[in-house]
């Protein structure tokens, strides 16, 4: 008999419509390595116990209300969720069972030759990957997220290798991420993946902040406004343009 997996559960929504196609159910893991200086779920950090739960106990939960969820389906989002890799493939893998979509939302960070194997076992069960891209460019990603962004983009390449269906998605943040530059060689680079079916531009917000403070952590990015829904449009149609036009 197989030793039952726990997760490590940050929390659970049961209605969420941003993260996958239709209403879905989503699960965000606790633990994440990276510490993007605009994150909004510091509580997520820490590998530490938030509650422990098994795959048949998110299954019941799911179950539960599996009839609201019209269209919709199971995201495994964080944290990074690929930190728990063992739980989310076999969380995957009953859910498939049960022909449920399914949906993994992460940054890629810790996609290595190493772990190749496991990425692969996960993804026979993942219907949809949604990769968080911060930065196209090396050194301000390390900035951005103490990490280099060179596993990210390999993972990128790797899916569209493989198939996958993606949904890119990024956060502009003003004065980091939104620069006429940087935004065009995002596209430029997504422009060489065959498997990109949409590109989420999401607009940096300080809603965080009452999180930091409860948690006692200074927020690194006071000083930075919100980004506009302006300038958010214009940062897709930049990316767009740019793919368009290095498309072969």
């Amino acid at each position: 008999m197989t030793e039952q997996i726990f997760g490590n559960i940050h929390s659970i929504e049961s209605f969420g419509t941003v993260d996958g196609p239709g209403i879905r159910f989503v699960i965000f893991m606790q633990g994440c390595p990276m510490r993007c200086l605009y994150c909004h779920n510091p509580d997520t950090w820490s590998n530490d116990i938030n509650k422990k739960m098994t795959v048949q106990e998110i299954l019941e939960k799911y179950n539960s209300i599996k009839e609201f969820l019209r269209n919709g389906g199971i995201t495994v989002t964080g944290g990074e969720p690929l930190l728990q890799i063992d739980f989310v493939t076999d969380l995957f893998k009953q859910a498939k069972i049960n022909n449920i979509h399914t949906a993994i939302d992460t940054s890629g960070v810790l996609f290595n030759q190493k772990n190749k194997n496991k990425i692969d076992e996960l993804l026979k069960y993942t219907d949809l990957v949604l990769l968080d891209i911060k930065h196209v460019n090396d050194e301000e990603h390390k900035k951005l997220t103490g990490f280099s962004n060179k596993n990210i983009l390999n993972f990128a390449v790797y899916l569209s290798e493989k198939n996958i269906p993606t949904w890119i998605r990024h956060v502009v943040v003003p004065t980091i991420t939104d620069s006429e530059k940087d935004l065009k060689e995002l596209g430029k680079f997504l422009s060489t993946l065959n498997n990109i079916k949409a590109l989420d531009i999401l607009p940096y917000h300080n809603m965080g902040i009452t999180k930091y403070e409860s948690l006692c952590i200074e927020y690194p990015l006071k000083d930075i406004p919100p980004l506009t829904k302006e300038a958010a449009i214009k940062a897709r149609q930049t990316i767009f343009e740019s793919y368009k036009n290095n498309r072969h």
